[in-house]
């Protein structure tokens, strides 16, 4: 949270992510290593991209340890460069709608299935460290069916580019990150 994802010549400052690891039954890793997820189980630094409902892609970043499948869903960005490149590929709908929602965000920022499995920094891929701490707050992930009850969905406190408004079971978080 707080970080700067910068994608070629477009960037923006993530405001929202969801949280996936192996012993959770909503994440891809659940079931173990497949052709698709094996990039989820290490190294960490590596993309995995992959289609949600045969539409969108989503990005995630891998971050656990080798041979244990977690990984960080980038859910909604606040656009800080680029917005005319991202303007483009999104057929010119409102800023505030370009990065606000994980398809929205790979497709403002032209990430597709050839993207997973790179690490940062391939390919003008990078993640620059927070420029200050962000007030967090901690909410149900959004769109799965099972582990529903786990607050593993981060956003920025009040923000205004969230892919949605935090939801009647959030809390904050403890501190700032």
């Amino acid at each position: 949270m707080g970080c700067t994802l910068r994608v070629g010549g477009c960037e923006g400052v993530i405001v929202e992510t969801e949280a996936y690891r192996q012993d959770d039954a909503a994440s891809h890793s659940f079931r173990g290593p497949t052709d698709r997820t094996r990039v989820m189980f290490g190294p960490a630094g590596h993309l995995y991209v992959y289609r949600s409902y045969g539409i969108h892609w989503c990005v995630n970043v891998v971050c656990g340890p080798d041979g244990r499948g977690e990984a960080v869903l980038l859910r909604a960005l606040r656009p800080t460069a680029g917005l005319d490149v991202m303007r483009a590929r999104r057929g010119g709908i409102a800023d505030r709608l370009l990065c606000a929602g994980p398809g929205r965000l790979t497709q403002a920022l032209g990430i597709d299935g050839t993207f997973s499995g790179r690490a940062l920094g391939d390919a003008g891929v990078t993640i620059l460290g927070p420029r200050a701490p962000v007030d967090v707050v901690r909410d149900r992930r959004i769109g799965i069916t099972k582990d529903v009850e786990r607050q593993w969905r981060f956003l920025e406190d009040g923000s205004r580019w969230v892919s949605r408004p935090p939801s009647v079971h959030a809390t904050r978080d403890e501190g700032k990150r």
